[in-house]
């Protein structure tokens, strides 16, 4: 499959929203051991409103305004570092990118490449820091070297890359957040924000992969 219409896309978001709210206390275990504990808490109210915001979209929405929508919920629910970093996901590449009736792989790459230079720039975190930046990079240059034009495919690119990448937080020393105070004891432990990463992507890809 090459493409999805901006109504499945509508849906594959959805799928990504439900998938981080039904894996909440997953979350907000992996985020209590190093972290405030709250990030699965926050990452669950800001789907939920975003599914909210989802539905409230007319029918003829585009693909950048569902995910701007998605984005923006986040933005305007969740508060702190991860409302900011995660609304920026969603939203500033798709913000840059000409209204698209469909979601195809070029889209796909250059909307998350654009949000991940985004969220660097605004969160101030790089690779290695330990946090949700150590799956988002890993997943976008794995679409980006995939000459692959199935949308399946690359979403199970960057599922697989993510997840790689978020466990090898587990080697990294903190610089970011609470768990920066806790230095070497923060190794061991799998960061909450790129767990969340992970499965946005495995949501999306799992959705994607049931159409084809």
């Amino acid at each position: 499959m090459k493409s999805i219409d901006s109504a499945q896309a509508g849906l594959m978001l959805q799928a990504a929203a439900r998938r981080i709210i039904e894996s909440k206390p997953r979350l907000t275990e992996l985020d209590g051991k190093i972290g405030d504990g709250d990030h699965g808490i926050g990452m669950a109210l800001g789907m939920e409103k975003a599914e909210a915001a989802l539905a409230a979209l007319p029918e003829d929405a585009t693909v950048n305004e569902r995910f701007i929508a998605v984005g923006k919920a986040m933005l305007t629910s969740m508060g702190g570092a991860s409302g900011v970093i995660f609304g920026t996901m969603f939203r500033a590449g798709a913000k840059e990118l000409p209204p698209a009736r469909e979601l195809d792989a070029d889209m796909l790459r250059r909307l998350f490449r654009g949000s991940l230079e985004a969220v660097k720039a605004r969160g101030g975190a790089a690779r290695g820091d330990k946090t949700m930046v150590d799956a988002l990079e890993p997943a976008v240059e794995a679409m980006e070297a995939s000459g692959s034009e199935e949308l399946e495919e690359l979403l199970g690119l960057a599922e697989a890359a993510a997840l790689e990448g978020a466990e090898a937080t587990k080697e990294m020393v903190a610089r970011f957040g609470r768990a920066k105070s806790l230095m070497e004891r923060s190794l061991g432990h799998q960061d909450a924000g790129a767990t969340s990463v992970w499965l946005i992507f495995g949501a999306m890809h799992e959705y994607v992969r049931k159409l084809c």
